[in-house]
């Protein structure tokens, strides 16, 4: 008898929290995890109230891929980030890219593609209905997040491109703007930032291109205007502000890759398995709790996409 074991995909909505209901329930348990997990990070950081200015997106379709998980609060998603181009301490995002400007934007296609060139955001926008999708984010230095995404398919974007049979790979790239991104005037890394996926990857169904977060426009310390999100893989495999993506025959040198080859690989799957030569994998603290919990294979997504590294060794492919 074949019996079929539920996906993460089958979870739904409705098996998530309300955001308001939750605020109002745990609103002083928050105060004082937010507190202590801070704490805990190292980081001096006091949450505030934030300004909800951004703009409202349409959504065609809410589901969640966490099962019954509480969402993060929206103030520890957006103040509490790694984007390095504004900064290395977490809290620097949040307060160095407030006159970020997200528009005009364009974003090149090129590479292994029958229709290359250089689209508008807007128009990439209005190509792609968008549906909302609630995923965990793991950090590699131990924390993670529950975030209701606001994006598309990965794989349905890149379709319309038309890939050739050489393509392998799809690269990205983030935008270089020393001006607006204080971050790149300091050689903490070799900028642009750039990441890589195989093609098979890209076009899982889960991987998605972000241009919001619970219900509203991208803020500028998220990734504005356009990011990627690749819930089975750690955090820095989900480049932000992209400006170019590349197919290609080869695969690319990923620049956390490039600057610590011994600590980043290039697949960056989520492996309890494999420590970080400086801490552990085995457990993550979730932001606004304060006792850790055991980190899942793949971030908790491996009967979706464990077959994708089938015969593989996840230890040496890290």
């Amino acid at each position: 008898m074949l019996i079929k074991s539920k996906q993460t995909s089958d979870c739904q909505e409705s098996e998530v929290t309300d955001q308001r209901l939750y605020m109002d329930r745990r609103q002083f348990m928050q105060i004082g995890g937010a507190a202590l997990a801070l704490l805990a990070a190292g980081s001096s950081l006091a949450y505030s109230p934030t300004a909800r200015a951004a703009a409202k997106l349409p959504t065609v379709s809410k589901k969640s891929y966490v099962g019954n998980e509480i969402l993060t609060p929206y103030e520890h998603v957006t103040q509490y980030n790694n984007f390095y181009e504004f900064g290395t301490d977490k809290e620097d995002p949040y307060r160095n890219a407030k006159n970020f400007k997200a528009r005009p934007w364009q974003v090149t296609v090129e590479g292994e593609v029958g229709k290359p060139g250089l689209y508008d955001f807007d128009d990439v926008i209005k190509a792609h209905p968008l549906e909302e999708r609630i995923y965990r984010l793991r950090c590699v230095e131990a924390w993670s997040m529950v975030i209701p995404w606001v994006g598309f398919p990965l794989g349905s974007f890149l379709k319309r491109f038309e890939p050739t049979s050489k393509a392998k790979f799809v690269e990205f790239t983030t935008l270089y703007d020393p001006k607006q991104m204080p971050g790149q005037a300091r050689d903490v890394l070799d900028w642009p930032y750039v990441e890589a996926l195989r093609i098979d990857e890209a076009m899982h169904p889960l991987a998605m291109l972000a241009v919001g977060l619970y219900g509203e426009a991208l803020p500028p310390q998220n990734g504005a205007p356009l990011r990627l999100v690749v819930p089975w893989k750690y955090g820095f495999k989900n480049i932000k502000s992209i400006v170019k993506i590349r197919l290609t025959d080869k695969q690319p040198l990923n620049t956390w890759q490039a600057s610590a080859p011994g600590e980043y690989g290039f697949y960056a799957n989520v492996n309890p398995d494999v420590d970080h030569p400086r801490w552990s994998q085995s457990k993550e603290r979730r932001l606004g709790e304060f006792l850790k919990r055991k980190t899942l294979p793949f971030n908790g997504y491996a009967n979706d996409v464990a077959g994708l590294y089938a015969g593989m060794d996840l230890n040496k492919y890290f």
